[in-house]
Formats: C-alpha cells, structure tokens, sequence
C-alpha cells in the first residue's frame, strides 16, 4: 500500500508538494514518471534512471499482458524482479491502449473485445481481468479499467464513457485480490465541465487510493486541456495523490502543477530523443538540423547531465546522421535528465514560495518554441502554444 504526505500548498496557486510513499521508494511530488511500456525504459538499464533521480515508473498493463504475458512476468516473481528495477512501479491498466492501438474494438459494459495490434489475435478484458493482470504483474500502484474516448466525440458518447467508467470502476475495486497494492480511480469526462465533475465525484466517492484525470492529450488543444483540469482538479480530495495520465510536455508539466497535479507520465522524452529532438533550457533543439554540424556547444550550457559535460552538439549531429545507436541513447538520458532536473526546480519553486516567478521565468526563457500559461491570464500565449501544438500534432508522440 502506499501512503500520500501534503507537505507544502504554493499561497498564489494550487501547486503542492507531498511525498508518496510505497513499500521501495519514497516519491517526492510533483514527479514525471519515464514509461517503459514493455519494462524497461528504451535504452537504458534501472541503475541509468536512479542517478537521474527516478523513483517511480510506468510500465504498460496492455503491452506486457501480449508480450511477454502477465502469467509469465509472476512466474518471474514480478515487474521488480524480472526488470531489475528497484524502485516503485505504476502500471496502466491498458484501457488507452486497447481503444487507441487496436485494429478493431467494440465495447460493452460487460468489458472490451479488441485485436492485437501485434499478430491481429482476439482478446476480451473485463474490469476484472485488467485488475487480475495488474496483480500478476505486481506493481506498486495499479488503474482501475475505464472508457477513454477520442477527442472530439459527442456529449453522448462522453456521458456513456462517463457512466460506464464508473461501472468499471465499482467491479475493479470488488475484483482486487491483494491488499498491498494501491488502487487509483480514473476520472473521464471528456471536455465536458459538468461530466467532468460528475465523474469525479462518482470515483471520490468510491474511496479510491489515488484519482488520475485520464482521457486528455488525445485531440484537443492545450486551452481546453488546462480548462479540463480547472474544474477536475478541485474536485479530488486534497490528502490523496492527483496522476494526469499521458500528459508530459514541459509546459503541461508546469501547467499541470500549477492546477495541483502530483504525478505524470509521458513517453516524449524517450522518443524524442530517438528522433533527435531535444529539450532545453531555452527550448527545443532538433539535432538533426545542418546548423549543427559544427556547433562545439553543448546541448545545454546550463544542463548538467553526463551528456551535457562530455559532448558536443556536432558529435550529437554526427552520431544521429549516420544513424549509430548510441546517439537514441544519449539523446535520451539527456531528456530524460531534463525532465527530472525540472521536477526538482519546480518542487523547490514551491518550497520556496516563487512557483509563480519558476513559471513566468519558465515561458521567458523558452524562445524557440511558444509554450502556454493558463488561458485566463494569456490567451494570447495559449493561442501561440497552440500554433505549435497543431503544427506538430502529426508526429507528436501519443502520451
């Protein structure tokens, strides 16, 4: 089971700082959770992300119940085992995957019928059986199965989403077997205010360990993102952990915190840095680029990542046009060293008192890429994040 510490409220927003502890790992929130989908985070080996100051990851309910098979992973004697990962591990119950990655799909109350997005096979997973497949897995903190939807759909299709979420929600929390392991609830809702908090009371009630605000990063934009969270967020019980699923850019990261948000996941890190595109301090950089070609910087002067210190931006272009393997490795520790140095700043911001001046700070120093604050106080810097955002939206990373 794990246990959940508010330490500290930011006075100008609803930016917090907790501790969330489980039986291998103390967390401290605000936390980016790297993914690894099929246990292992692409590239790089456990003791990798503990010196990068990773204590929780997310590892994928649906990919691992196709390959290897959750039978075999227990036999293993579990996630913790058979990766190698000491720390705390979440698992997604694969309800995203299964409507977003499957060829066919058809839903009912009773659960989902889907093929294999691998070999075509024929699957049927049941409240129940993620719950059962979550628990051979073994993970520290397991989803409840729910309904996520496509943006945009309509209020119909939202509302039966949000209904049969709930139900959902009730046979998961009847199905559980083990009792050392924390159950979150999944709020759905779409884009919808009202479902939205219908949602959430509905799971609050229930008692869940957690609360996840799902369904969002899957069509709409970040306005109507940031303003979905305006009216879930306080909706959830402020002594127990708030996880936005999927949701990872560096803006949504400080977005997020900003509304109260804990935990976070987001496969751009890894990806990006397997097609050679970068964070920074002062924005993105796309490796690949000529420009580069002879650039003795490093990535970031400000970063102090094993990356940052040894190598250049020309080594770093070279490596990825001549397609060697190690540039999608040093790419990615990068990212993901960038990641967890800004949780650290943010959770010291909050600390401090200065969360507010983090975040204004934060836009100014992004020159190269427009990123968004909340729209009620920018919309003009929404409307650039925006821009953006649909620019990229045809090979931004489903997260």
């Amino acid at each position: 089971m794990i246990q959940y510490r508010l330490q500290q409220q930011d006075r100008q927003s609803k930016a917090r700082v907790g501790r969330l502890c489980t039986a291998r790992a103390v967390v401290d929130t605000p936390a980016f959770m790297p993914v690894g989908s099929l246990g292992p985070v692409k590239g790089l080996a456990p003791d990798e992300l503990q010196l990068m100051g990773f204590r929780l990851l997310l590892n994928n309910a649906y990919h691992l119940y196709l390959r290897p098979g959750h039978k075999i992973v227990a036999e293993m004697g579990g996630l913790h085992a058979f990766t190698g990962w000491p720390g705390a591990i979440l698992t997604d119950s694969g309800g995203f995957q299964v409507f977003s990655l499957a060829k066919l799909c058809t839903v009912t109350d009773e659960g989902a019928v889907f093929q294999s997005h691998i070999d075509g096979s024929s699957h049927f997973i049941t409240p129940e059986t993620a719950v059962e497949i979550q628990e051979a897995l073994g993970a520290d903190i397991i989803m409840a199965f729910d309904h996520c939807v496509a943006l945009p759909a309509s209020r119909e299709l939202v509302l039966e989403s949000v209904r049969r979420t709930k139900l959902w929600a009730e046979r998961c929390l009847a199905g559980r077997r083990r009792n050392d392991q924390a159950l979150f609830g999944i709020v759905q809702g779409g884009l919808d205010a009202d479902l939205r908090v219908r949602s959430a009371r509905d799971l609050t009630a229930m008692g869940f360990d957690g609360y996840a605000v799902g369904g969002l990063s899957v069509g709409e934009s970040k306005a109507e993102m940031y303003a979905t969270l305006d009216v879930t967020v306080p909706e959830l019980p402020e002594n127990k952990p708030r996880y936005l699923m999927g949701v990872g850019y560096p803006e949504d990261l400080i977005e997020g915190v900003f509304r109260g948000i804990d935990l976070f996941d987001c496969v751009a890190p890894s990806r990006h840095g397997r097609t050679g595109s970068l964070f920074t301090t002062a924005g993105r950089v796309v490796i690949k680029q000529a420009r580069y070609a002879r650039d003795e910087r490093p990535i970031d002067s400000d970063c102090g990542c094993p990356v940052c210190r040894r190598y250049s931006r020309a080594y770093l272009h070279h490596l990825f046009s001549v397609k060697e393997m190690l540039a999608a490795r040093l790419n990615t520790i990068h990212n993901l060293w960038y990641f967890s140095d800004l949780m650290r700043r943010v959770r010291a911001a909050v600390e401090q008192g200065t969360f507010l001046e983090f975040r204004a700070a934060f836009y100014r120093s992004h020159t190269q890429e427009p990123s968004s604050v909340a729209a009620r106080e920018d919309p003009e810097a929404v409307a650039a994040a925006d821009r953006v955002h649909n620019k990229e939206r045809g090979d931004r990373p489903l997260c």
